[in-house]
């Protein structure tokens, strides 16, 4: 019985985040019509909701070019890894509070223990080698600066996203995500018990999570005036397209991570319990999703907002700036 209903917990999760790449993908093209005055998709479908499919389709029947003297091997496990990285991260995420059944406790989390943040962090920095493996791999001078520039961004800002995550160990003295929930909903969320330290970090790690992600105005690993398409420039049919869903379930990942360290993940005052009945974890998944899906807005509305930054000034603002700022924090809070 335990075995299936973890089982029933992993296709939950697996169904959650492939469901919500489509969506996504719908979203921001609304969105950046929206922000730049356009029409967006409105033909495919009511609303052009079936524009990601037609995507798919298309992507699918694509002719599947692989260069004469590409890396076979490496080139073929860059989009996966691409792609299987995040999703892994997924198992890490509580979406609701618990559910009892009888004598067995239900937990909305696929690998829940206690210290899933490391284990979290670990994966995380898997995502530099799926850019790194696609531009070398591909035998293309423009893939390979991508590759090397995604390689020295992600390895830079992943620096700041560490601080953050040791914030969260200074601030709550736990590596667990299920037990920093708890502790948000006995003592009040992250970003409002301990202003204006909570606050200071929740914009960095927003900002190392749109470098990170390889979002504009960070996106300059896939800059198309200057390197065509960057590490994926030689990608084409399914393998651009495990590219393309990689980042975006990256992205909610991201947001994901971002609402359980600083918003209470699936908790809201009054509403939802960290334990409960069915009714309960419905609730608190419906919650943890409506504060993801607002990030992810912010992460869009930025994208179609802000040009994209050069590159020495995108390190500048991490070497110089940045990872000072959050090494002096982390001091000052540990100091107190």
């Amino acid at each position: 019985m335990n075995i299936v209903l973890e089982l029933v917990k992993v296709l939950f999760a697996f169904v959650l985040v492939m469901g919500i790449v489509p969506l996504l993908i719908w979203l921001e093209r609304k969105i950046s019509a929206w922000i730049q005055g356009r029409v967006g998709p409105n033909r495919v479908g009511p609303f052009g909701l079936l524009q990601p499919l037609a995507d798919v389709v298309k992507l699918l029947f694509k002719e599947d070019i692989v260069p004469t003297n590409a890396d076979k091997g490496m080139y073929f496990f860059a989009p996966l890894l691409a792609m299987v990285a995040p999703v892994i991260l997924f198992a890490f995420i509580p979406f609701g509070p618990d559910i009892v059944l009888a004598d067995y406790t239900f937990k909305l989390q696929v690998c829940d223990f206690g210290v899933s943040i490391l284990f979290f962090m670990a994966v995380l920095s898997t995502a530099v080698f799926a850019v790194a493996f696609g531009g070398w791999a591909s035998n293309n001078k423009y893939s390979l600066l991508g590759g090397i520039r995604a390689a020295s961004q992600l390895v830079s800002y992943e620096l700041i996203l560490s601080g953050s995550f040791l914030y969260i160990l200074l601030k709550w003295n736990t590596l667990s995500f299920r037990e920093l929930i708890e502790k948000q909903a006995a003592y009040g969320w992250t970003i409002v018990s301990d202003f204006p330290f909570s606050l200071l970090f929740f914009i960095l790690f927003f900002i190392a999570a749109l470098a990170e992600n390889k979002r504009a105005p960070f996106d300059l690993p896939e800059a198309e005036p200057e390197l065509v398409g960057g590490y994926h420039t030689e990608y084409s049919s399914m393998k651009f397209a495990m590219f393309f869903m990689g980042e975006y379930i990256a992205i909610t990942v991201m947001c994901f991570c971002m609402s359980v360290m600083f918003l209470g993940g699936y908790h809201f005052p009054g509403v939802v319990d960290v334990s409960g009945n069915f009714l309960n974890a419905l609730l608190g998944l419906a919650v943890i999703l409506a504060k993801v899906f607002i990030l992810i807005f912010i992460y869009m509305w930025i994208r179609w907002t802000l040009p994209r930054f050069r590159y020495d000034i995108l390190m500048r603002l991490s070497w110089h700036y940045l990872l000072p700022l959050t090494v002096i924090l982390i001091l000052v809070k540990a100091l107190i």
